[in-house]
């Protein structure tokens, strides 16, 4: 009962945000079903007049509906950048199968004798098509089309990941943040507008063939229109932002922003993989970012001022489990080697050589070594040996500092590395070091602080946002509620940062996060 107390109230809290979700989810799938319909039917046609059709384009349009979404949105991000684009392009490409299978059966389930007594009244096969086979059909068609309403309803939820809106933003920011609620305040209402959508036109196949035909052209009318409510909650914004969903979610993130500088940008969720690229191809104007980050020069970015210091301090730390400590001592003093290692503009210049180079992490982190007398080649370990499991969020930052660590272990002591990268957000890294399915990963003191111990204002306020207080309050409050232990930092500070491209910033006089403010509300 707790969790449906917490989940009405953060419909209530997020009713503005859940109206426009629910208005892109429609959308996304009516300008999907559009296409499919457009194209579908039409094909369908087609291969039912010539049957030697049926197993080339059946198959085609069955093999698209195998692929994963993900990949199938990955594959098209390169070619029309992220937005509505790729996923409406998606998602007809999933609505296909059931389009165009249903109304080759359809057509084919006409009983051959109706079909030879309109050609012995003379009509032609466009008229025998139009008034026979395509209203006996339509009952057949339209359970294809409401079998690809479902799809598309449900695969619409991934759009999020490609700034394309819909009820996926809560979805996916409540993965990251492990955070059950936020997860199902976007499924419930994803599976009811499926449930909905399904029962409407379950009762639509019921009609009369002359009912059925008013219908659909109905539909075909009706779509178009439901597909350009996608546009309206983007009509007011002077600046579109595109944030990860840890972002929107973490106190540390959008919410403290809109506790300290009263910011409330119009946002889509993307991707944290995607978020630089969509501010340098012109898709989103407001990022969130690391400030430790190589795309910032690479892309030409601009770091806006935190001018009241709503990000806290984030310096870089392995948070480990004592329990490794205690059975292997030797592995403290081993990754002890890169304390105080790393600078700001050290981890930055590591960054953009993965970020823009395109350099593996593990060369890079082998060159770094180099260069500070810190490389060994790495001992014959026996598989018998005991293993040493490292995890890492899903950035490159995080994939560079978990090479660096596997590199020293493995020239430093006879223990075997196994490594477990991209494992999400905060929340997934941390669980899966308190479950023991890891023994350290990298974490931030900001992030311990704000996401994982969440102190009262008055802590906060005590701490000052000075950087030894902070990890000190963060290393002891995980020794006393979680028994982790945060070892030393290694130098730099990778703080939550607000980015534009640096032409627009300047163009529109924006170098500080309360010009940013002051922008947005005029």
């Amino acid at each position: 009962m707790h969790i449906l107390s917490d989940l009405f109230s953060f419909w209530h809290e997020q009713a503005a945000k859940l109206g426009q979700q629910t208005i892109q989810h429609i959308g996304l799938t009516a300008a999907a079903l559009l296409l499919g319909v457009l194209v579908g039917v039409p094909a369908g046609l087609a291969v039912a007049r010539r049957p030697r059709w049926a197993g080339p384009v059946l198959g085609f349009a069955g093999v698209l509906q195998t692929i994963p979404s993900i990949a199938l949105l990955g594959f098209l991000i390169p070619l029309m950048g992220i937005g509505y684009r790729p996923a409406i392009f998606a998602l007809f490409l999933y609505s296909l199968l059931p389009i165009v299978r249903n109304t080759v059966e359809g057509v084919r389930g006409v009983d051959a004798s109706v079909v030879e007594a309109a050609r012995g009244l003379g009509f032609t096969n466009w008229q025998i098509l139009r008034r026979v086979e395509l209203p006996l059909a339509l009952p057949v068609l339209f359970a294809g089309i409401r079998t690809a309403t479902v799809i598309n309803v449900g695969v619409a939820t991934l759009a999020a990941y490609v700034a394309a809106g819909g009820l996926g933003e809560f979805i996916f920011g409540g993965i990251a943040l492990n955070n059950p609620v936020m997860i199902l305040a976007g499924a419930i209402p994803a599976a009811g507008l499926a449930v909905a959508f399904d029962v409407a036109l379950a009762g639509v196949q019921r009609l009369s063939a002359r009912q059925l035909t008013r219908v659909g052209t109905a539909l075909l009318v009706a779509l178009p229109l439901l597909g350009g409510l996608y546009l309206l909650p983007r009509a007011s914004a002077r600046l579109r932002a595109g944030f990860s969903p840890e972002f929107v979610g973490r106190a540390d993130g959008l919410p403290g922003l809109a506790t300290t500088y009263d910011l409330h940008p119009s946002n889509v969720i993307l991707a944290p993989a995607l978020v630089y690229e969509a501010a340098r191809a012109g898709e989103v104007d407001l990022i969130d970012g690391y400030s430790t980050d190589g795309r910032i020069k690479a892309y030409d970015l601009r770091v806006l001022h935190d001018d009241k210091q709503a990000f806290p301090p984030y310096y870089a730390a392995p948070v480990v489990r004592p329990q490794v400590l205690a059975a292997h001592p030797e592995l403290g003093p081993v990754l002890a080697k890169l304390t105080g290692q790393i600078n700001d503009s050290v981890m930055t210049d590591l960054n953009y050589q993965v970020d823009f180079l395109h350099k593996e992490p593990r060369a890079v982190a082998e060159a770094f070594l180099r260069q500070r007398g810190l490389w060994a080649a790495p001992r014959p370990t026996p598989a018998t040996a005991p293993t040493i499991t490292l995890g890492s969020k899903i950035f490159a930052e995080q994939y560079i500092l978990v090479e660096l660590y596997a590199a020293l272990i493995r020239a430093n002591t006879n223990l075997n590395v196994a490594s477990k990268t991209g494992l999400g957000g905060t929340s997934i890294c941390f669980e899966a070091l308190r479950r023991g399915e890891i023994d350290l990963y990298p974490e931030y003191t900001g992030t311990g602080l704000l996401v994982l111990l969440q102190p009262s204002a008055a802590v906060l306020d005590s701490l000052g946002g000075n950087p030894q207080a902070v990890y000190d309050y963060v290393q002891q409050g995980f020794r006393r509620r979680y028994n982790l232990e945060w070892l030393a930092p290694l130098g730099f500070n990778n703080a939550y940062a607000l980015l534009m491209r640096r032409k627009q910033a300047t163009d529109l006089g924006i170098a500080s996060i309360s010009q940013l403010g002051a922008y947005l509300r005029q």
